[in-house]
């Protein structure tokens, strides 16, 4: 189940279960500037910006292109990232789970977030999930052995499946429910409730003079 696109979305889904294939970035402490360089920021939207996920160590400094998983053509329809520790340290910008939403990736599955990076990923509607690093390990092994190997993260049941084992993840329960109750997107609950915006500034003296 994918609830993303590149418009702009009216009412946010309920994600309760996330299926496909995997990529496994391996590494420690990948921080938010390896996900997006700083010098990929300077837009207006984040249109495109999938394009650019981990640009600097996919092309090396002579311009060549690197043995990174994003550069391997059997992963390209992979919708789920594996993760080591503290993926997404580093700055707090938002431009990284934004390039990794664009890429592909509709969830993240790891053995830590760096706190700022899973919130904004549950803002985006990518739910990024943590297990044990042996965990980690056999998921990793699995699908660069198998890429076609299908994992699902059932959201409901606490659980990642795959052909072969079962897991259970961790997640903070405010994240967990805003995603399967469908109030991830704070977006589309201020455009489902502009009516009662308009009524509450409409008593807000302070609003209500400049209206």
């Amino acid at each position: 189940m994918s609830p993303h696109s590149d418009s702009a979305q009216t009412n946010a889904p309920q994600i309760t279960r996330v299926d496909g294939t995997a990529i496994a970035v391996r590494g420690n402490d990948i921080d938010t500037d390896r996900i997006i360089p700083a010098r990929f920021l300077k837009v207006v939207t984040f249109d495109g910006i999938g394009q650019f996920a981990f640009q600097d160590v996919r092309i090396d400094e002579n311009g060549r292109v690197t043995d990174h998983p994003f550069n391997n053509p059997v992963y390209r329809k992979a919708s789920i990232l594996l993760a080591n520790r503290n993926f997404g340290c580093g700055s707090s910008r938002e431009h990284a789970p934004q390039a990794l939403m664009r890429w592909g990736v509709n969830a993240i599955i790891g053995e830590s977030f760096a706190e700022i990076f899973a919130g904004n990923c549950n803002a985006l509607g990518v739910p990024a999930v943590t297990v044990a690093q042996s965990e980690i390990a056999e998921l990793m092994s699995l699908v660069e052995s198998r890429p076609d190997a299908k994992i699902s993260i059932d959201l409901l049941a606490g659980t990642v499946i795959t052909p072969n084992s079962q897991y259970r993840f961790q997640m903070p329960a405010a994240y967990l429910q805003s995603l399967v109750g469908g109030t991830w997107d704070s977006t589309a609950l201020l455009l489902q409730n502009t009516e009662e915006i308009r009524k509450t500034a409409a008593n807000l003296p302070y609003v209500a003079r400049f209206a």
